[in-house]
């Protein structure tokens, strides 16, 4: 074995002397490679302060390979979340709306009028229709969560469709 494959790269010299033998080299590959965007510079130095917090796990034989690898990784990494970021600008927000502001208020106020009116409702009424109509379950389902016969639910939720029906404009439900 040569003393070269048991140096240490921890030590101050020696890992100026790698910095000396593999910086421009590593600079010089990445900008080849890649170009100017993956800021080669950036990714030569980056390589270097990995290699110098795993310094006791590399050999110093291995260390170029290293940097080779922890440098090209970086760039890769990158060029990953930039696509990422890229995908997410071509999506259109969910919170933008092209809804007119009148709009928007008229909406808030029939849902305030719409909450008016469900609280008018009796208890029995406003939870045989918010099951259905809200969480979607079937009259046969609701029966049985209130230990009530079908036609019961059913009368229930016809009747709180009658009231909201009366109370507002427009009202109607899917």
């Amino acid at each position: 074995m040569t003393r070269e494959l048991h140096e240490n790269v921890c030590k101050d010299d020696t890992f100026k002397r790698l910095h000396e033998l593999y910086a421009a080299e590593l600079h010089n590959y990445l900008y080849y490679k890649y170009g100017e965007t993956c800021n080669p510079d950036d990714k030569t130095q980056d390589a270097f302060i990995t290699l110098w917090e795993n310094c006791k796990k590399v050999a110093f034989s291995k260390a170029r390979a290293f940097l080779y690898k922890v440098a090209n990784n970086n760039v890769l990494n990158d060029i990953k979340h930039h696509k990422v970021v890229l995908r997410y600008r071509s999506e259109k927000p969910a919170d933008i709306t092209r809804e007119d502001p009148e709009f928007l208020m008229q909406k808030e106020e029939y849902f305030r009028k719409y909450q008016q009116v469900l609280a008018k409702l009796t208890e029995e009424q406003r939870v045989a229709f918010l099951l259905n109509k809200v969480e979607g379950k079937k009259h046969e389902e609701i029966a049985e969560l209130l230990g009530v016969t079908r036609k019961v639910v059913e009368y229930r939720i016809y009747s709180a469709f009658g009231i909201l029906k009366e109370e507002l404009e427009n009202f109607r439900i899917k």
